[in-house]
């Protein structure tokens, strides 16, 4: 289970960041994943519910935003939602696509005090 490790992770930024602004306590905390990042949302919140035990991060307010897969056909140039990696084309049915978004891992915001 990665989604562990992505915690785990997740916590150490948050410490590195809380550390630079001088703060003591993490309220909020954002989060952008895509949705061909292959993580498992359910198991990624069971994951955070005791990876954030006795971290900056317990008690702190978790969102998720979920970025949706796109891409483009390097064959025809068409533009299309991709639901799943290597989803052919809808135009010309190419395997060949370049992933525009949809593989995000990222943290959007904290907010510390």
């Amino acid at each position: 289970m990665h989604e562990l490790s992505l915690v785990e992770n997740i916590v150490l930024i948050a410490e590195n960041e809380l550390a630079k602004a001088d703060g003591r306590l993490v309220e909020e905390i954002e989060l952008e994943f895509g949705s061909l990042a292959t993580v498992d949302l359910d198991a990624f919140n069971f994951a955070w519910e005791y990876g954030v035990k006795a971290t900056l991060l317990e008690g702190a307010i978790m969102k998720i935003h979920q970025i949706e897969g796109k891409a483009q056909c390097q064959h025809c140039g068409t533009e299309f939602p991709m639901f799943e990696l290597y989803d052919p084309c809808p135009k010309c049915n190419s395997h060949n696509s370049l992933v525009l978004q949809g593989k995000e891992l990222r943290i959007r915001s904290l907010i510390v005090t």
